[in-house]
Formats: structure tokens, sequence, C-alpha cells
């Protein structure tokens, strides 16, 4: 069995500007958990959603924030393990592939 993954969801309340008619961030972040958890029945991850707009206590997140901020990506911006694997409106593609680099498999 894989080792538990860590997935972050960065984003605000606020829908990004940029990205028209894509979802909110905390509907992306409900939206992967929910389909990961669906497609890799009892493989371990844990998925965070981080709030670019509240102080943050681990200097990655800060990082990664303070970058959004500043423009460098859109959000919602989404890591595996580190990775990003999507920002803006995120596809679920990338994020399946990603997880797959570190041995999940797709339940039968």
């Amino acid at each position: 069995m894989p080792k538990e993954l860590s997935i972050e969801v960065y984003g605000t309340e606020v829908i990004c500007a940029s990205c028209v008619n894509a979802p909110s961030s905390i509907d992306t972040y409900e939206w992967l958990e929910a389909a990961i958890s669906r497609k890799y029945k009892d493989q371990p991850f844990s998925i965070t959603y981080i709030d670019i707009e509240k102080p943050q206590t681990e200097a990655h997140k800060q990082d990664y924030a303070q970058r959004i901020l500043d423009d460098e990506f859109f959000y919602p911006l989404v890591l595996v393990e580190g990775e990003v694997v999507g920002e803006g409106y995120v596809q679920l593609k990338p994020v399946f592939k990603e997880l797959e680099k570190h041995g999940f498999a797709a339940a039968e």
C-alpha cells in the first residue's frame, strides 16, 4: 500500500477573477476529495485547504500563499506531495496522474 500522500489546495472565498466560470477554491477542494476517494478507495491521502488570506504558520504554505497573492499562480492551486498539478480551472487527469506516480491504483 502506498504511503499517505499530502494534497494541498490553496485558495480564497472569492472566485479567481481570471478563472471565468470556474468553481470556487473550497468547491474544488471538496470535489477533489470526493473524486480521489471514489477512484482510489482505501488508499491513504490527506487533503488540506489553505486560505491564502489567512496567516500561515508553515513556511512553504506562506510561500505559496504569497506567490498566489503576487499573481505568480492562479487559484485554486493544487499540490500533490509539493508538486503543482493544477491551478485556476483544475482538471482531474493531471491530479490522478501525479497520484499514480506515487503508487495509487484505481479501485476495481
